[in-house]
């Protein structure tokens, strides 16, 4: 059972950044797909940004390319959201989602929520308000 515990959230105005993590309590990160979803009050859960297990493939969607950048640091065994330029759209709950899987082309179908994922983090809130 991969656990996975997010950080980083938080309130910011618009055009502030904030900074997520997702940690795994568990080593060998690269043997997962890892993804970052959010789910605004009223309206379905969605993928923002996911990322292949050797690091070679990222995703985003379109309402947050140019503005996301999604990295890891497999030492730390955390993943990494950088959110800039925040907008009140992008407010939500954020969650990271790890898949079972190294298939380069994982991190496109995980954000494009495809299937079920294998492992949740708990949720952190992003709020951009001014």
């Amino acid at each position: 059972q991969l656990r996975l515990v997010e950080s980083g959230g938080g309130s910011v105005q618009p055009g502030g950044s904030l900074r997520l993590s997702c940690t795994a309590a568990e080593n060998f990160l690269d043997y997962y797909t890892i993804g970052f979803f959010r789910q605004a009050a009223g309206k379905e859960r969605e993928g923002v940004s996911c990322i292949s297990g050797n690091g070679e493939r990222t995703y985003y969607a379109d309402s947050v390319k140019g503005r996301f950048t999604i990295s890891r640091d497999l030492k730390k065994n955390t993943v990494y959201l950088q959110m800039n330029s925040l907008t009140p759209e992008d407010t939500a709950v954020y969650y990271c989602a790890a898949d079972d899987t190294t298939r380069l082309e994982a991190a496109q179908q995980m954000c494009n929520m495809y299937g079920p994922r294998d492992y949740w983090g708990q949720g952190t809130q992003v709020t951009v308000s001014s």
